[in-house]
């Protein structure tokens, strides 16, 4: 039997890209808490949000999954109607996380306009989206997380600029949006995962692939890469009463990667 944390039973979270990786992790995470949610699910997503509904109930919450595309604010599946599902479904919205996201391989020299506006627009600006809906319908005692990332927000990534990119901006825009937010005790912070392993860092085009996460493990202190229930966990306790005088920091989940020497 696993204990809840009766701060967070009956609150309720929306979470944008909830159908896989760190997104349903933490969706079960808070089902464990006592606590439910809204997932935001990109219509083309291969990933399919029956699982995470299932695995929600399996654990003992509630799940709603909501059609959702973060580029749109407005309209059937802007992040106005992830918020508003929120509220019609449970009559409260308490905590945001933001964890949708793309990763594509460019370098440089072949970037276009498009594929820069495309990842900006996604992991950046919807990040801003899903916080913009949330803070007009959350109450004081609120809490918003991004999910950043170890490239940007940490590291430098070849051929991911405009990925690091969007990933450093997160942590202006989170800071910006704490101080702003403060007045109305609402909590705005982010973590920063480090090599983790999920459907995204398995994709051998993009990103490390199954290879490149075994070969990383040996030069993490931890001895591993670390997996999207660690990262949910982090996210979990940002959003709780445990984490009630933290705003506009990053937390950093690498299993020591950041703090080696080189050797």
């Amino acid at each position: 039997m696993i204990a809840r944390d009766d701060e967070l039973a009956g609150k309720v979270a929306i979470i944008s890209g909830g159908a896989s990786g760190i997104g349903q992790a933490l969706a079960v995470a808070y089902a464990r808490a006592g606590a439910h949610s809204v997932i935001g699910v990109f219509p083309g997503d291969p990933h399919s949000a029956t699982e995470t509904v299932a695995l929600v109930e399996a654990a003992g919450g509630r799940c709603v999954a909501v059609p959702m595309d973060v580029r749109q604010f407005d309209g059937e599946h802007g992040t106005e109607a992830l918020a508003q599902a929120a509220i019609d479904t449970f009559g409260r919205l308490d905590i945001a996380i933001a964890a949708a996201g793309i990763l594509r391989r460019n370098p440089i020299e072949t970037m276009t306009d498009d594929a820069w506006d495309d990842m900006m627009a996604v992991d950046l600006s919807g990040v801003m989206r899903v916080f913009r809906s949330a803070a007009s319908r959350m109450p004081s005692g609120g809490a918003m997380v991004a999910t950043s990332s170890i490239a940007g927000g940490v590291y430098g990534w070849e051929e991911h600029a405009h990925y690091a990119a969007a990933k450093s901006g997160l942590l202006g825009l989170c800071r910006s949006l704490a101080v702003e937010l403060a007045p109305r005790g609402i909590r705005v912070n982010t973590v920063i995962p480090g090599l983790i392993e999920s459907p995204q860092s398995l994709d051998s085009v993009n990103s490390l692939g199954k290879d490149g996460l075994e070969a990383a493990g040996s030069i993490i202190p931890w001895g591993r890469v670390g997996n999207v229930d660690e990262c949910a966990r982090a996210i979990r306790f940002l959003s709780s009463a445990d984490a009630g005088y933290i705003t506009g920091q990053q937390l950093i989940v690498d299993g020591g990667l950041t703090v080696r020497w080189p050797s």
